[in-house]
């Protein structure tokens, strides 16, 4: 099939790639020149692993291609998908359309008959119709239907994603449509991956309904874990032992210093700015929002508490500042309200990161940029592990011990066992553990 991407951002270039890699026809077309050439010449604007020769794979075969020019594109494709950014919008929380919208009317006038138009972008309940009734105004001739198809890609394990899916939701009424969108994924049928066909709205509302009940647990058990704190008991073991039960599931039950990235801080706020329009507030999604923006803030109080609550002219190090491993994105990243806490208590701060340091230095000023964590370390007088990338897993205890000034790690993610680093000679403060003496 040929299918047009409108969008080359995380979502549609890496739907692009994996639909090309199915055998299908794609050209993914984005507004930026500059991203699109840079995307000719093999060279990816995001970091995920695997991509670029994903990309670079389907490119040499002759399936993905990528191009500015939106008419010559759609005008010869079966399918059309609308994948450009929803990002929430500057002063009322509400999902920005205007992209979606400005695709919609682009696409109107040069869609084949019969095309279907696709919704890839996470968008609120009720934009496929609008989608629909702005291509039939600028187009009344046209004879297309409209499908919701949401994503749920996780960054950083995005290919696997969606070559091995847990679901592939499908909302439309048009038989014609489903037809359609049944050929596009016939290749995931060899893996049985469950095709949920219902109405465009339901589609619509899934999607903010999982993110917003994957970012509840997290919220959820990092209240556990201050309450571990406080009674002595260790959120680790709580996790496992309530994670045990099929009913709730071990994933998301990993405490830490809060959710962040491009999805759950963006939908949940928009799936509550949906139930206040309509009149049907949704609580819980509100109590998780608020309770994750003030833990993020709250993770440099408890490094503070490591010095007895003083860290004024103290140097700290910091350990990945992405928000979460295997990805560059800095959105929403809790290492960013964390680092501003930091300065604000008055402590130097320095950073290190295996991927993410170009975009750091676009978000953080006055703090160092170290090349690997060892330097990064030299010299402080705290540690503190904020991303849980495998390479900050094993790090050499004795080698740390000897370049810090003063020994403290506080181990945002849990990744350390606390007797085999107080076996070193540190204080360890992990998050829901049982504390150690201030130092």
């Amino acid at each position: 099939m040929h299918i047009a991407m409108i969008g080359a951002g995380y979502v549609g270039l890496v739907s692009g790639a994996c639909f090309s890699d199915f055998g299908h026809q794609v050209v993914c077309i984005d507004s930026n020149a500059e991203k699109v050439a840079s995307l000719n010449h093999g060279e990816m604007p995001i970091h995920e692993p695997g991509l670029a020769e994903l990309v670079a794979r389907n490119v040499g075969q002759g399936r993905l291609s990528f191009a500015n020019d939106l008419k010559s594109a759609v005008s010869e494709a079966d399918v059309v998908f609308i994948a450009v950014g929803t990002p929430s919008r500057r002063g009322d929380g509400h999902a920005d359309l205007s992209y979606v919208y400005a695709a919609a009317r682009e696409i109107a006038t040069v869609l084949p008959e019969k095309a279907v138009v696709v919704t890839k972008s996470t968008v609120p309940v009720g934009t496929g119709d609008e989608v629909e009734r702005i291509i039939r105004e600028e187009n009344p001739q046209a004879t297309v239907a409209v499908v919701s198809n949401p994503e749920f890609l996780r960054e950083g394990a995005a290919i696997r994603d969606f070559k091995h899916p847990d679901r592939i939701v499908i909302g439309t009424d048009d038989a014609r449509a489903r037809g359609v969108m049944a050929e596009v994924y016939r290749p995931l049928h060899l893996n049985a991956s469950p095709i949920l066909y219902t109405d465009r709205r339901t589609a619509e509302l899934t999607k903010y309904a999982a993110n917003s009940f994957l970012a509840t647990k997290i919220a959820f058990i990092n209240e556990i874990a201050d309450l571990a704190e406080k009674v002595g008991a260790n959120v680790q073991e709580v996790a496992r032992g309530i994670g045990l039960d099929n009913r709730i599931g071990q994933k998301f039950l990993h405490a830490g210093p809060g959710f962040g990235g491009s999805c759950f801080p963006k939908d949940a706020m928009a799936l509550i700015k949906t139930g206040q329009d309509n009149e049907s507030p949704v609580r819980i999604v509100e109590t998780v929002v608020a309770v994750n923006d003030q833990r993020k803030r709250a993770m440099a109080r408890k490094v503070a508490n490591a010095f007895g609550g003083n860290i004024r002219g103290k140097s700290i190090a910091v350990l990945g500042v992405t928000f979460k491993p295997d990805t560059d994105d800095m959105r929403d990243a809790p290492s960013i309200p964390l680092i501003t806490a930091l300065q604000d208590m008055g402590a130097e701060v320095r950073i290190f990161d295996p991927v993410g340091m170009e975009q750091a230095r676009k978000v953080f000023e006055n703090v160092t940029f170290c090349e690997n964590a060892y330097r990064c370390a030299k010299g402080c007088h705290a540690l503190v592990i904020v991303t849980e990338w495998e390479q900050f897993r094993a790090l050499d205890l004795k080698e740390l011990s000897a370049v810090m000034a003063c020994p403290v790690i506080v181990d945002l993610r849990n990744i350390y066992s606390q007797e085999e680093v107080e076996r070193n000679g540190f204080l360890y403060c992990g998050v829901g553990r049982p504390k150690s003496v201030a130092y």
